[in-house]
């Protein structure tokens, strides 16, 4: 038998950038790839976001290690540290480090990282002058950093400000030389750089601003520093901040193209195909990057081509920052530079510290800074990378996101004050401290990783912004919300878009043709990606599809509501919430024929039956259906209620027949299944008694007609619906009402709820569809009501005539 030879993969860099993309290539291809690494330092890869808090005492260094030397021999990864590679042999594909190591390889990663800009001004080479780029720095630091003596940090960037504050810590005397007018001026505009400066020299820092370095002092060792205009200040440490440069000179010796960085295509390759270059030495569309959440979006785009999938492309990265100074709130992100074009949203509160400046340009947000209260920062960031028209939240768009947490919107101070026993996700019951564990102990970067590990914000959804927050302050400086297109799963590199879009486009009908058009890398998915392709494909193509019941959850297979010891509850649908003693007396008979132990008034004006056994389900189903009614679907990712009040017929507020309208409503949308869970009510008037504002859909009626809300959300996290439009007529409000489901069904990512789609897509985008664009609203509605063709099929009447019996028989049991 014929041995397949593996492919030599050699890495010019033991870092964050190099390692990531190791770590993606062993989940494509474990076993395709004979893997050599080098790197200069003489440690395995750890994580250099955290040198501030070594610095500052607050980690040791162990605690900062990504990948200890046993995962490197556990992935058969030859390692070499402390080597530094001087030679590429291109021609002969060689590589050579200065002690005469010489590798070949197949293909080349060069991931050499930036070296820290060190000024070219006399007495740089004076001992006491260090950089600040690496673990050596740091130790060389703490060995200068004596109580009492005085330290001179060059550079009022992220870096500087945090070596400063570590510096500070340890009880030296600090002082910050910056070339500009206020500190961290590629962050921060001038008021937020002022109200940084300030807190900061409260801490005791000592700034220097719009001052140029002329010469480091000292004979022997360094005493001092002069600026240009003649000023001396003392010294006995300084750190050169002041930018880094890419680490290029390796890549240009061998030939390859080079501009600020190694110049990349969007597959990560360099001029040479046989090389492939990561991280902060790389160039991609005129453009270099400095902090990690990029670097690991490249990462992940250049193991997809090296495993030849071939199905990834980096289109470059948006960034936020923030400072990682404890108990300083500081976040921006974009351009937050208004120009003729832009407006500006600003909020400034003296009293409290808190400081917001929101760019927008054609009603999209641009940029961003904040100060003192960050906790909104992921929502700006997020809606810059998906352009969302903020043209219908303008008014509250500086004071946040409003259903963000359980913890408000405190800042991230405050989330970082938060005790370990808060609740962060009240879906799963998640607190905080098991957040913060487990981004510490399994070294998670990203907000996928810590829904992974925790299920925090891996349900409805709306604890993602403090979630983010968390990670953000767990992380530090470095950390940068998810990108825009976030794979669905493991499964595949492609997000929801893609895979909606290519199942339209391409005309797919069938979940395995999905996973071999988008190259699934396992054969039959999983618990994430099946549901979602099952859904997308239903709702696709409603009258060619075949429902795969293998793909859905327990709940929706068996359809009723599996309860906490294995019984299931059973809810019929109540139109409207209206009944009849006829009803309710068939309801009692069952129930007693069954035994059933509890019958139960649900807050969506329906009757619940609970405690009652796989086995019995279809009997019971059967019993119901002979009474009358069908499936109530409070089980599945559809329609749930329409709830009513009595409106005019019997309140002597009702303006409009809201019980009869409701159930016309319920009529027409019953059975349709949707990305989450849909909730309806029709209030006869503005008091509004069934709670139509908190509703995926709502209707408020009034003298004049019909009032129509969007987006709405009760339960653990609480928002209140926008105002979609008014209409005059009852036929309107059907027309709307399956525009809006049926635009909700084909464009949201499923398991989203209304709420954070809408906030994802701007409202502006949904009036577009529905009200601006009659046609469109048309053709929406048309769509809606041929899906529903296939959907309003009672699930209950087919499994009591024996559908998919094998669900509901019990396992045999051996004596």
């Amino acid at each position: 038998m014929m041995v397949k030879n593996k492919i030599r993969l050699v890495v010019i860099g033991n870092g964050m950038a190099g390692i990531r993309t190791i770590e993606e290539l062993l989940k494509m291809s474990a076993d395709e790839f004979d893997i050599t690494v080098f790197g200069s330092e003489p440690q395995p890869n750890y994580n250099r976001i955290l040198l501030s808090p070594v610095l500052s005492g607050e980690m040791a260094f162990k605690d900062t290690i990504l990948n200890d030397w046993s995962w490197y021999e556990q992935n058969h990864i030859t390692l070499h540290t402390g080597k530094t590679v001087t030679q590429i042999d291109r021609l002969h594909c060689l590589v050579e480090t200065d002690d005469g190591i010489v590798t070949p390889y197949d293909r080349l990663l060069i991931a050499t990282g930036s070296n820290p800009i060190m000024l070219p001004v006399p007495g740089i080479d004076l001992p006491g002058v260090l950089g600040y780029r690496s673990i050596d720095d740091v130790e060389k630091m703490l060995a200068a950093s004596m109580p009492g003596k005085r330290a001179v940090v060059i550079g009022g960037g992220l870096l500087g400000l945090e070596a400063a504050n570590g510096l500070s810590l340890r009880g030296m005397d600090v002082a910050v030389v910056h070339l500009c007018e206020w500190p961290m001026e590629r962050q921060l505009d001038k008021v937020g750089g002022g109200l940084l400066q300030q807190a900061l020299e409260q801490r005791g820092l000592k700034f220097y601003m719009s001052r140029q370095t002329d010469a480091i002092l000292g004979e022997t060792s360094v005493t001092g520093l002069r600026f240009s205009g003649g000023e001396e200040i003392p010294a006995d440490l300084v750190v050169m901040s002041a930018g880094i440069r890419p680490n290029i000179a390796l890549a240009k010796s061998a030939g390859i193209h080079c501009e600020r960085g190694i110049v990349v295509s969007d597959t990560m390759q360099t001029y040479d195909p046989k090389i492939y270059s990561v991280g902060e030495c790389v160039q991609h569309r005129g453009q270099t990057y400095g902090l990690v959440a990029p670097l690991f979006e490249q990462a992940k785009v250049a193991a997809n081509h090296l495993a030849r999938y071939g199905a990834m492309r980096y289109e470059g990265s948006s960034v936020s920052t923030k400072l990682k100074v404890t108990g300083i709130d500081l976040f921006s992100a974009g351009d937050f530079n208004a120009g003729a074009q832009d407006e500006e949203l600003l909020l400034q509160d003296a009293a409290r510290g808190v400081y917001k400046k929101l760019v927008l340009r054609n009603n999209k947000l641009r940029g961003a800074v904040m100060y003192g209260d960050t906790m909104d920062g992921p929502w700006y960031f997020q809606m810059m990378r998906d352009e969302t028209d903020v043209s219908e939240m303008r008014e509250h768009l500086l004071f946040g996101q409003m259903h963000i947490g359980d913890s408000g919107h405190g800042g991230t101070a405050a989330v970082a004050n938060l005790p370990d026993s808060v609740e962060v996700c009240g879906c799963n019951g998640v607190c905080k401290g098991a957040i913060v564990n487990a981004i510490i102990d399994k070294k998670l970067f990203t907000l996928e990783e810590v829904r992974a590990h925790t299920k925090a914000s891996a349900s409805c959804g709306s604890c993602t912004g403090l979630v983010e927050a968390i990670l953000a302050n767990t992380l530090g400086g470095d950390y940068s919300a998810q990108p825009s297109k976030k794979p669905i799963c493991g499964c595949t590199e492609h997000a929801h878009q893609d895979m909606q879009q290519t199942i339209r486009e391409r005309g797919l009908k069938t979940i395995p043709e999905v996973m071999q058009a988008l190259q699934w890398k396992t054969p039959d998915g999983c618990h994430v990606c099946r549901p979602a392709l099952n859904y997308y494909l239903l709702a696709a193509w409603p009258g060619e599809y075949a429902d795969d019941s293998r793909s859905r959850f327990i709940n929706e297979r068996v359809h009723a509501n599996i309860q906490k010891d294995g019984t299931y509850s059973v809810i019929p649908r109540i139109w409207g919430g209206v009944t009849s003693p006829a009803e309710l007396r068939a309801i009692a008979e069952i129930a007693e024929r069954h035994e059933v132990p509890t019958v139960h008034i649900t807050g969506g004006q329906r009757i619940g039956l609970y405690g009652i056994t796989k086995e019995n389900l279809p009997k019971m189903w059967s019993e119901l259906v002979e009474a009358g009614f069908v499936s109530g679907h409070a089980y599945g990712k559809s329609l749930r209620t329409v709830k009513t009040c009595v409106g005019s017929e019997w309140c002597r507020f009702g303006t409009q027949d809201s019980t009869g309208l409701g159930i016309q409503v319920e009529k027409m949308t019953w059975g349709s299944w949707t990305p989450h869970k849909f909730k309806i009510a029709v209030s006869g008037c503005p008091r509004n008694c069934v709670e139509a504002t908190i509703k995926d859909f709502g209707v408020v009626c009034v003298d004049s007609g019909y009032e129509l809300h969007v987006g709405g959300n009760g339960g653990v996290k609480v928002r209140v619906t926008d105002f979609l439009c008014k209409v005059a007529s009852e036929a309107e409000v059907l027309e709307y009402c399956g525009a809006f489901m049926q635009l909700y069904r084909e464009d949201a990512h499923y398991l989203d709820r209304t709420a954070p789609w809408i906030e994802r897509v701007g409202l502006a985008h949904v009036k577009r569809h529905i009200v601006d664009d009659a046609a469109k609203r048309a053709e929406l509605y048309a769509r809606f009501l041929e899906s529903q063709r296939y959907s309003q099929d009672d699930p209950w009447k087919e499994r009591a005539e024996g559908k998919e019996a094998h669900e509901f028989t019990a396992l045999a049991t051996i004596a």
